[in-house]
Formats: C-alpha cells, structure tokens, sequence
C-alpha cells in the first residue's frame, strides 16, 4: 500500500509541479508589484496568469490546485506512518 501511495504522490507532483510554482510567483509577484510599487498595470496582468484567466480557466484553476494540493497531502500523510497500527508491546 505504501508503495502505491509513493507511486501516485510522484505523478501527482510531476503534474502539478509548474502549475503550482506558477501561481506561488505570481502570487508573490502581484503583491510585491502592486503593494510596494503600485504598478497596477502590471498587478492586473499577473494576476489574470495567477488565476489563469489567460487561459480562460479562471473558474476551474483553483478547483484543480486544490485537488491535486488535497491529493498530495493525503498521499504524503499516508507515506509518514502516522495513520499506521502499531504492534502491542508486551512486557
């Protein structure tokens, strides 16, 4: 089972690899750009490559980053051995 979950938490993170970093940079970007420099311009534009408006899947983008983010945490948490039982010690 294990080996299962490390299986699909590689693909998982293979294919939200780029757009995740994606939207952490241009997260940081806009806030740094409009909040310090107050390009707003500029602000507007990389917020519509955060949401991914560009591409018009402004409404879907975040749906799928969160699943794949849900995805990765429950295969990760799986992987740790928290959930796991333990063998009774006896003495």
């Amino acid at each position: 089972m294990n080996r299962m979950f490390r299986k699909y938490h590689r693909q998982i993170a293979i294919a939200l690899c780029i757009p995740l970093f994606l939207t952490v940079l241009t997260g940081m970007g806009y806030t740094i750009v409009d909040e310090w420099f107050h390009q707003g311009e500029l602000g507007e534009f990389l917020l519509s490559i955060h949401t991914f408006e560009i591409l018009r899947l402004g409404k879907i983008y975040p749906i799928l980053n969160g699943l794949g983010l849900v995805g990765l945490l429950i295969t990760g948490l799986s992987m740790t051995g928290l959930f796991r039982k333990r063998p009774e010690q006896n003495n």
